[in-house]
């Protein structure tokens, strides 16, 4: 049967990591002040950022699969590779269309061919098509899967069109669930994974963002449906990356809730305490990362969940 986590990540160690201008028209969560920041010293707090995440990860039994970024061409969010692929336990991997043409280099083949040697990969679904027609779906950012259901939730935005979720249920065989979701300021929010995640018997999501009472509705009846014992966070708690966590565990099969120190401080002693019941949580300081990039900890981890040759 399909698990909701594994403990195999991919993540990529940045080169030139910085503000992308490219992506912050439609993404809030990017700090506009740090745009003309040095990009040096932001690369290399980024860089301490990762390493200590990584290092923290791996010595708790992560199996954390790291590729360093390239120099050339610049991708100043190749640290957010759940943009751009997804693996899953079928042996699919899906390349996604992405809109900011500086993201489309983060796609990297040899990566996939590297990992071909240990997983086995029995197809690629290519969905880059779609950025000719100006249609968009980025990942797991666009996509939050409950993978044990097959269900993937989606919140429109420019960078997740209906056309693309089509043809992406009808690859792979998930059932989408659409709605429409904005912050504390009306702003339409860009990726799905900033408001919800699913975990096994568990989900945190931001309901309140969701401003229709009929899709609200819907979202909490479907994740309740699945089994899913609900933890409903505020639009301040969002704002925080609250709702961009991950599900992962240990090769000795212990369950992680993975999230940045931002997001964890912003949570109640209530809500930490429900999570708890489910994982442990593990916190990292992502402030750089979070400021200049607009994304956070689950952002930066593709999970692995080919099966091994």
């Amino acid at each position: 049967m399909q698990s909701q986590a594994t403990s195999n990540i991919l993540m990529i160690r940045p080169t030139r990591f910085g503000f992308n201008s490219q992506t912050a028209e439609s993404n809030a969560f990017q700090n506009a002040d740090l745009a003309t920041h040095n990009p040096e010293a932001t690369q290399a707090q980024a860089l301490r950022e990762f390493d200590e995440m990584t290092h923290q990860l791996i010595a708790a039994g992560v199996n954390v699969i790291i590729y360093d970024d390239t120099t050339e061409p610049h991708t100043p969010d190749s640290i957010f590779p759940n943009n751009w692929v997804s693996f899953h336990y079928s042996g699919t991997v899906v390349l996604y269309p992405m809109q900011a043409p500086n993201r489309r280099f983060e796609r990297r083949l040899d990566i996939i061919d590297d990992l071909a040697k240990e997983y086995q990969v029995a197809k690629i679904v290519d969905l880059t098509h779609f950025e000719q027609e100006g249609k968009y779906l980025e990942g797991t950012g666009s996509l939050v899967l409950d993978r044990m259901k097959r269900v993937a939730y989606a919140c429109l935005s420019p960078r997740t069109d209906t056309r693309v979720l089509a043809e992406f249920s009808k690859r792979t065989g998930y059932q989408i669930i659409t709605f429409s979701a904005a912050d504390a300021n009306g702003i339409p929010v860009y990726h799905t994974n900033v408001l919800m995640c699913i975990g096994d018997v568990f989900a945190v999501v931001c309901l309140a963002a969701i401003s229709d009472p009929d899709e609200r509705l819907m979202v909490r009846q479907s994740l309740v449906n699945s089994g899913k014992h609900v933890i409903d966070i505020t639009l301040e708690q969002m704002a925080h990356f609250a709702g961009n966590m991950l599900l992962t565990v240990t090769k000795k099969g212990q369950k992680l809730l993975i999230m940045s120190s931002q997001a964890f401080h912003s949570l109640s002693a209530r809500q930490r305490d429900e999570l708890d019941d489910f994982a442990t949580l593990f916190h990292f300081d992502l402030s750089t990362i979070e400021g200049h990039g607009g994304g956070s900890a689950r952002c930066m981890m593709a999970e692995i969940h080919l099966p091994l040759k």
